[in-house]
């Protein structure tokens, strides 16, 4: 796949990634509500808010691509677990599109990961 459109994709998963985050750590209502139907605390709402806000910034550092890669397609399984069980699948055409190319960036990265 061409760089151009990999660099695309990197900035499409920061911009969205780091909006989330930066609404989960500000505590939006939304982002309160939603957290409190899935019965793990506030605490995971924050957790959540950190790794999307990290992962984000991470893309961009030189070897570490890979590993935020991987972190946002955890998160975005979880967001799938999340939505199958209690939220609904309604609004989670965001994870049916994010949690791919979250996946293909890693998978484009791959080489950032030790075989040792």
């Amino acid at each position: 796949m061409g760089k151009i459109v990999l660099t695309g994709i990197r900035a499409l998963l920061t911009l969205v990634f780091a909006a989330a985050g930066i609404a989960k750590l500000m505590g939006v209502q939304m982002m309160v509500d939603e957290f409190a139907a899935i019965g793990l605390g506030q605490w995971f709402r924050l957790a959540t808010g950190f790794i999307e806000l990290g992962s984000a910034i991470l893309l961009w550092v030189p070897g570490m691509t890979a590993l935020a890669a991987g972190l946002l397609v955890c998160t975005m399984l979880g967001a799938l677990v999340a939505h199958a069980t209690v939220l609904g699948m309604g609004s989670s055409i965001g994870v049916f599109v994010l949690g791919p190319l979250s996946a293909l960036t890693l998978w484009a990265h791959r080489d950032q990961i030790s075989k040792g």
